[in-house]
């Protein structure tokens, strides 16, 4: 089986390949950090969680 693809085939293919990963990652990252409506919560419990949340990371 031998195909022969022209530069602009190869090429066009790669960028769709870049394109998707792109999308991925986008879609991934929005998974990792949805947005959450914080307005119900109270001040103090949000200063808590952050606290919290940066004594894990450091």
């Amino acid at each position: 089986m031998n195909n022969d693809y022209s530069i602009d085939e190869i090429l066009k293919a790669v960028d769709d390949l870049q394109k998707i990963k792109e999308e991925r990652k986008k879609d991934l990252s929005n998974l990792k950090n949805p947005k959450i409506d914080t307005s119900d919560i109270p001040k103090k419990t949000l200063n808590l969680i952050e606290e919290a949340e940066n004594s894990k990371l450091g």
